[in-house]
């Protein structure tokens, strides 16, 4: 079965790779990815915060009476919460470079420019095949429009983009009041990709001890559900290739996800559930899966779903939200 896809400018076996995990940090885990058969490697992010704080902490090393920077220090996460510092990060990426021959991808996650540019630069250098721009931010000024977030967005990919000499990719939240007009904003920024979607860890509040609980809770096969949505929204209306991260543990998930419209599938949880060779399970699974139901290729199938091409484009819009409430009956 031809499960070749292209994304990101790259000829790929098949459409699963490893997504944004903490198994990159082990050489041994990132081999055996790629003995899995991950069509590529995408990083956990580098994050602003950890580039302002050791930015800060070079500031304050030198203007030790500063007050100024003693102060800003106080807002900024402890450097040993994060696994790899910004040094460590590039290190670590030189590393999996020289351990694979699969495409590697670099993330940055941030909200303003600030040194964005130089750091993607030096990821370019480390060796990184694509950058991932990873716009997670939770608002809460609001003083601050829409608009105004947009914009600042689409600086950083604007800029980005035209500074380094790799695709960039950016990974997006469902939180926009218009995906498709931010979608095509973010193409013509000059976006390479699109990565569907950034998942949300709200913190849970502990009533007795009166504190804010972290946790994280891994994904399942329903959360696919919003990610199919739009990726059969947005890959009838852009050419941009598109991957889906988040809820793909079965080859059915994967399926859905590339009938949707997806290039590339993003797999995480499943991987950190049941280990690395559980990517090999889903791409043999998805094989059998368009062999039974006698596709040609993965190309065949991909976007077969999408709003442009379903039986029912309605599915995709306002109206089966009505239908879903108003047919409602309990068992």
């Amino acid at each position: 079965m031809d499960l070749t896809t292209r994304y990101l400018g790259f000829e790929l076996d098949h459409p699963l790779m490893a997504g944004a995990s903490p198994m990159v940090d082990d050489l041994d885990q990132v081999r055996a990815l790629e003995d899995a058969g991950s069509a590529a490697i995408a990083m956990h992010s580098l994050f602003e915060e950890q580039l302002a704080g050791e930015q800060i902490s070079t500031h304050h090393s030198m203007e030790s009476s500063s007050h100024m920077f003693a102060e800003a220090m106080t807002f900024m996460p402890d450097l040993p919460e994060f696994r790899l510092g910004p040094d460590e990060y590039l290190e670590q990426l030189r590393r999996i470079k020289e351990a694979v021959a699969v495409p590697v991808f670099a993330s940055l996650n941030g909200t303003t420019l600030g040194g964005w540019l130089d750091y993607a630069k030096l990821m370019v250098d480390a060796g990184a095949d694509a950058l991932e721009l990873n716009l997670y931010q939770v608002i809460t000024d609001p003083t601050r429009s829409a608009a105004e977030i947009e914009a600042g967005h689409l600086e950083i990919v604007r800029t980005v983009a035209s500074e380094v000499s790799v695709p960039v990719a950016v990974k997006l939240s469902p939180a926009y009041t218009s995906l498709p007009h931010f979608a095509a904003a973010l193409e013509e920024a000059g976006a390479s990709g699109l990565v569907l979607f950034n998942r949300f860890y709200q913190p849970d509040i502990d009533v007795e001890e009166l504190e804010m609980e972290r946790r994280l809770d891994l994904s399942t096969s329903g959360d696919l559900l919003l990610r199919v949505n739009w990726l059969g929204i947005l890959s009838a209306q852009r050419s941009i290739p598109l991957a889906a991260s988040g809820g793909v543990h079965t080859g059915i998930d994967a399926v859905k996800a590339v009938m949707a419209g997806a290039s590339a599938v993003q797999m995480v949880s499943a991987l950190l559930q049941r280990g690395p060779a559980r990517l090999a399970e889903v791409r043999d699974e998805l094989s059998a899966w368009l062999v039974e139901h006698e596709y040609e290729s993965l190309e065949q199938m991909r976007g077969s779903m999408n709003l442009a091409h379903c039986p029912d484009p309605r599915a995709f819009e306002r109206l089966n939200y009505v239908r879903l409430l108003m047919g409602w009956a309990p068992n």
